[in-house]
């Protein structure tokens, strides 16, 4: 859970600072998109490499490595001379981002199969508490009058210390077959790992929005200060705190495909209420209503993906994912070039049937439960008990 909240702390430093980066470089909004896909184009990169390496290495060695390099790249984004360097900076940090996240989340479907009960909505409760801490503090510096780099470097040095601290407390885990029947080739994979896939697509690509443009929407289109502007995405990522924190609750009562449908049904209503209203407060409260939406949706499919998987639930779990962060590589692009000819607000306005499409989606999955089957995943024997 530590793991999720550091990067969830340093990914949250970086965007709430965006409008700092936009000004510090003089940037048009489709360069601040430029930058974000590079972000993404190394998160998806790495995210391919890392189906082999967590099946060569199991993830607790690859986190090991990668969490640290993963504040190590935020550091190559705070001292970047120019537009060119920032994109490489970007492009490397995104990579560890992408490494990181599967790592983790395969470490805990893995923790979720030995304990036979849901556990993936409170580790991404950790990613959203350290979103709120970072943002936060993006946030505090930012009302400080600190520019980009001294506040993004602040921040990472901060993060060194848990970053640190977090190597030597990974579970090992049992590596799973990333190959088929012969060498090389891929595993066959249940076809509902495509549609959970799409599902963290949409909810991705909302989250993305909300990280990478919100904060702009209310300082440019609602007139709001730096400093007010830049607390739209921690309120939005204490409310998918709270709803992760009941996430794995929830999900035990109601199922996950029902979960999952008022997901999106609520998320739609948010960013409805987002793009309407004229006041800073209520576009911050529509935010908070999108965040205790579509809270639930990542972590439910990344559990789902990783039962679905069987024994190749690492592999499932990497396509999924990979195929999720897609949408946080086209998303702030596309509201990009949509507010580059028209405005933030119709930007916006496009995620509602995106949210709807994950409602919809929802209907078309097996309604899993997650159940003990230590055996099956290979657990040592002095694991079953702890």
């Amino acid at each position: 859970m530590t793991t999720f909240g550091l990067v969830g702390a340093i990914s949250a430093v970086w965007v709430v600072r965006i409008p700092a980066l936009r000004d510090k470089f003089g940037l048009s909004e489709s360069q601040v998109g430029m930058e974000v896909l590079a972000w993404g184009l190394g998160a998806l990169v790495a995210m391919q490499a890392s189906t082999w390496l967590l099946g060569r290495y199991g993830s607790h060695r690859v986190l090991r490595a990668a969490v640290p390099a993963s504040v190590a790249g935020l550091l190559l984004l705070a001292f970047a001379p120019g537009f060119g360097f920032l994109l490489a900076g970007g492009f490397l940090f995104g990579g560890m981002f992408g490494m990181v996240d599967v790592a983790a989340n395969a470490q805990a479907s893995y923790l979720e199969r030995v304990g036979g009960r849901p556990l993936m909505g409170r580790m991404h409760a950790g990613w959203s508490l350290g979103a709120v801490a970072g943002g936060l503090l993006g946030s505090g510096l930012a009302a400080a009058g600190l520019g980009f780099t001294p506040s993004v470097a602040l921040a990472a040095m901060i993060a060194l210390v848990p970053a640190v601290y977090t190597t030597v407390h990974f579970l090992p885990d049992v590596a799973s077959p990333v190959t088929g029947g012969s060498r090389g080739r891929r595993p066959r994979l249940p076809r509902s790992v495509l549609v959970l896939g799409t599902l963290m697509f949409c909810a991705f690509l909302a989250e993305g929005a909300v990280a990478d443009w919100s904060g702009l929407h209310l300082h440019d289109g609602l007139g709001a200060s730096e400093a007010v502007a830049a607390l739209g995405y921690p309120a939005f990522e204490l409310a998918m705190l709270g709803g992760r924190l009941l996430c794995d609750r929830l999900t035990g009562r109601c199922g996950a495909r029902l979960l999952l449908t008022g997901a999106g049904l609520a998320g739609a209503a948010g960013f409805a209420l987002f793009v309407a209203v004229p006041s800073t407060p209520l576009a911050v409260a529509g935010l908070v209503f999108v965040g205790a939406a579509v809270c639930v949706v990542v972590p439910l499919a990344f559990s789902l993906a990783g039962l679905t998987g069987g024994e190749h639930a690492t592999a499932a779990i990497a396509r999924a994912g990979t195929l999720g962060y897609c949408g946080l590589l086209l998303g702030p692009v596309a509201i990009g070039l949509v507010a580059e000819h028209t405005s933030l607000r119709t930007g916006f306005l496009l995620l509602v049937p995106v949210c709807l499409a994950i409602a919809g989606g929802a209907w078309s999955l097996p309604d899993l439960r997650v159940t003990a089957h230590a055996d099956a995943v290979g657990v040592p024997s002095h694991v079953h008990h702890t």
